[in-house]
């Protein structure tokens, strides 16, 4: 299949390389440089480009203004499409915005697949991630063989904007189990037990989640290099409250969590992984879980 990928970040790269991989003839755009890995790809000047080439056009972006940007901006993917090409965004974006840009694009007489992904950078290699989708069946029937190659649990959840939807959905579990993982390592820890101890005997119990096992693991051994920053968290929650506040509805611990969220971001980690939402209750409480490694930043407190 000829296919285009554009955004080839942290998840974009390895995701684009799976495809590549497997045998599908890549198109990408280049901006300053391609991933070396990505040598075999055939780079283009623009996204207009890019999707001229390409069956199916797939996007992996930091939020909504980038994919508006990318597919109706000046040579966007918009002027490159033609009747019966497929664009699918596997960005983490707005549902309302995306329920417009789809019917944008399906008045050029293409499909368009909302597919977020849950997993981080280590789904993203490993070819693991959960992929959810929004969209026609004929569309995501097309497109499956792609998405196997990138994950492992593929779901047509509904038409467009279910996908986002489900994605903040996902978003608000991620990140309410996360603080509850840093509160109760926290308590533990100031009380005087080893974090490390107690984390290990909750993974046998009801308590277990992959956010303990992996995050928790983080949490203990201070290593919050991002592979899901805690910026685009910030981004996710706040379409979960927004989406919140147009419904009429209320989602207090996920206010709770994003406030959390605002305070690391207010301390300059931002830019560190989402288990580093602890810093924060580590601040407030004056108390870190475990020692920070020599040479580290510390919360202020």
């Amino acid at each position: 299949m000829k296919v285009g990928f554009i955004g080839l970040g942290t998840m974009g790269a390895p995701m684009a390389l799976n495809l590549l991989d497997a045998g599908h003839e890549l198109f990408v755009r280049t901006r300053s440089r391609v991933p070396d890995a990505l040598a075999k790809a055939t780079a283009l000047k623009t996204n207009a480009e890019v999707a001229r080439a390409a069956d199916v056009v797939l996007l992996m972006l930091p939020d909504t203004p980038d994919v508006e940007e990318v597919l109706f901006g000046k040579d966007g993917v918009a002027e490159g499409l033609s009747p019966g090409k497929i664009v699918m965004d596997m960005s983490s974006i707005s549902p309302i915005e995306t329920k417009a840009f789809a019917a944008k694009v399906n008045e050029r007489g293409c499909e368009y697949i909302d597919a977020p992904v849950s997993g981080g950078e280590v789904g993203a290699k490993a070819a693991s991630l959960t992929i959810m989708c929004g969209g026609s069946q004929e569309a995501f029937d097309k497109v499956k063989p792609l998405l196997e190659k990138m994950g492992k649990n593929i779901t047509l959840v509904g038409g467009n904007g279910d996908g986002q939807t489900t994605k903040v959905a996902n978003q608000i579990i991620v990140a309410l189990n996360i603080a509850a993982v840093g509160e109760a390592l926290l308590f533990a820890s100031k009380a005087g037990a080893d974090p490390a101890k107690v984390r290990q005997a909750l993974m046998g119990g009801f308590a277990a989640s992959r956010i303990l096992e992996v995050h928790g693991e983080r949490m203990i051994k201070r290593t919050f290099d991002p592979g899901f920053r805690i910026e685009l968290h910030q981004k996710d929650l706040n379409l979960a409250l927004q989406g919140a506040r147009s419904m009429s509805v209320s989602l207090p611990q996920t206010a709770s969590a994003a406030q959390l969220m605002a305070s690391c971001a207010a301390q300059g980690w931002n830019k560190l992984d989402h288990s580093a939402l602890v810093k924060a209750l580590e601040h407030m409480a004056g108390h870190e879980v475990a020692a920070e490694p020599t040479g580290s930043a510390k919360p202020a407190v």
